[in-house]
């Protein structure tokens, strides 16, 4: 587009000098380029102009110590970033790659300091970028607050602001092959993918098998990269869901404390392993406590369960009651949650070393999920917690689950409704979907495996009733009831899908 003036990285040459990384290019850029950096920010990049707009491309890593405040408090910024899964493989031919280079931690490090100046920036996913670079640069446009140009799909090449690494992508649809009048000293090495190509080319079906002598880097930047992947606009995934992010029914649940392993954790990071048994065959055991009045109701029964189902099981290495309220009772308190809280305990198996049914598989020992869920909310700075009369735990897929090895604990408390309506009662519809027979999985087992009673809460949610052949069938009558009475195979009453009667 005519309207703007394009830099490239014109704080390359302060990098430089600066860190004295050795590139191949050094002393070509050092001669040709401003290099003090406080003269690049006020003179170039913040400096009068023709255009009516100026794009500057930067590298998160060459934000080095001593630029002015103005880089980042003026101006309006985006944040371009690429999973490194895909540019690792790629980036070692110019430089080693490592975390210093990949840069994500600097630009985790600049998308929080403009948060805290309230200007928190777009963020767009190179994915997105080339998978529909129109819809991805109209949502752009409009997050800046400047006009969409047709142009900006035909003539000019876009780079990102805060890119944190070279990533090569050229947003024309039909250009000449070769250099670009607006390429920095660097493009040489850099840019050679863009200069052979001529047009906009989809991303690749299947991706390029991947160095796994970089697996410890990719481990160490992946988390860095998630973390503002969070807050794309737009989600480039093979199996992306087309329904719009959920609102929370209680808006607090979205800043959470769990327990996880050895440490306090967001909830975000609050995640349990593939390989856990949980996943692998809903092999675990749960526990559902309620708090009222700082007292947790029938605490040491529950857990006498919970150990009765694990022992039924052959659970081994299981960890201790101690272990588990220890874990609970910090969780509560870094939370701030004492009363009135739902609580739901699961003990799973443990993490397999590779996928399979057999237990021989899990060698890890145990993983103990905990959630808290208070059902309501109240002012509790002045309640002080009593740890002998509160305990918490994990809903087993409520919506985090949380990992922790033998004799390790993980918490994960969250604010609630209650789930019934106590003063009106509730409606209740008889599931066609029987409870399973002792015989075939014996209910005081209080197990994970939960699709028996889940089918029956389908009936109840949406009048839907299951056949032998999953066929589906509307029963009118009974849609829309809180929760649906289980028979057992003789046609007595076992229970509900999900309390006891």
């Amino acid at each position: 587009r005519d309207d703007i003036e394009v830099l490239d990285e014109p704080l390359y040459g302060t990098f430089l000098r600066v860190t004295g990384v050795e590139r191949p290019y050094c002393e070509d850029v050092l001669s040709k380029m401003e290099c003090d950096g406080n003269k690049v920010v006020d003179n170039i990049i913040y400096g009068p102009g023709k255009n009516r707009y100026r794009y500057c491309k930067h590298i998160a890593k060459q934000r080095v110590p001593g630029l002015p405040n103005d880089l980042l408090q003026k101006g309006k910024h985006f944040i371009l970033i690429q999973n490194p899964l895909n540019i690792l493989s790629s980036f070692e031919k110019v430089v080693p790659p490592s975390f210093l280079e990949l840069g994500l931690g600097d630009l985790v490090s600049i998308y929080s300091e403009l948060c805290a100046l309230g200007k928190p920036p777009p963020v767009i996913d190179a994915a997105d970028l080339q998978q529909n670079p129109e819809d991805t640069l109209r949502g752009l446009c409009k997050d800046l607050d400047i006009p969409f140009h047709d142009a900006m799909l035909r003539h000019n090449a876009l780079g990102g602001l805060y890119l944190h690494a070279h990533v090569q992508i050229c947003l024309r649809l039909g250009w000449e092959a070769g250099p670009k009048p607006i390429d920095g000293l660097w493009a040489p090495w850099w840019y050679k993918s863009v200069h052979n190509s001529t047009h906009f080319a989809s991303p690749r079906k299947y991706p390029r098998p991947f160095p796994f002598s970089f697996y410890d880097l990719l481990e160490q930047s992946l988390p860095f990269y998630n973390l503002l992947k969070r807050n794309v606009r737009q989600t480039s995934s093979l199996l992306r869901s087309p329904l719009l992010v959920p609102d929370l029914p209680v808006p607090e649940n979205a800043k959470l404390l769990a327990w996880v392993g050895d440490e306090i954790v967001p909830r975000e990071s609050a995640k349990v392993s593939v390989f856990d048994s949980v996943v692998q065959g809903g092999d675990a055991v749960w526990e559902g406590l309620r708090i009222y009045n700082r007292k947790i109701f029938k605490l040491e029964e529950h857990l006498d369960r919970m150990f009765d189902s694990a022992k039924a099981l052959a659970f081994i290495n299981v960890p201790t009651r101690d272990q588990i309220k220890e874990a609970i009772f910090r969780t509560l308190n870094a939370n701030g949650m004492f009363d009135n809280t739902h609580i739901r305990l699961t003990l799973t198996r443990g993490k397999k070393v590779t996928s399979g049914m057999s237990p021989s598989f899990n060698q890890y020992g145990c993983t103990l999920i905990e959630y808290a869920i208070v059902v309501y909310l109240h002012n509790i700075s002045n309640i002080p917690f009593i740890r002998r009369e509160c305990a918490v735990v994990i809903c087993g897929f409520s919506a985090d689950v949380l990992n922790v090895s033998c004799g390790k604990n993980a918490v994960l408390p969250e604010w609630k409704p209650p789930v019934y309506d106590n003063e009106s009662g509730i409606k209740l519809v008889t599931a066609t979907t029987r409870r399973n027979s002792p015989n075939n999985l014996d209910s005081k087992i209080h197990h994970n495996n939960l699709l028996n009673n889940i089918l029956a809460k389908v009936v109840s949610n949406a009048g839907l009733s299951f056949d032998f052949t999953i066929k589906l069938r509307i029963e009118g009558n009974n849609a829309n009831a809180d929760d649906a009475i289980m028979l057992d195979k003789d046609g007595y009453v076992s229970e509900t899908n999900a309390t006891n009667i």
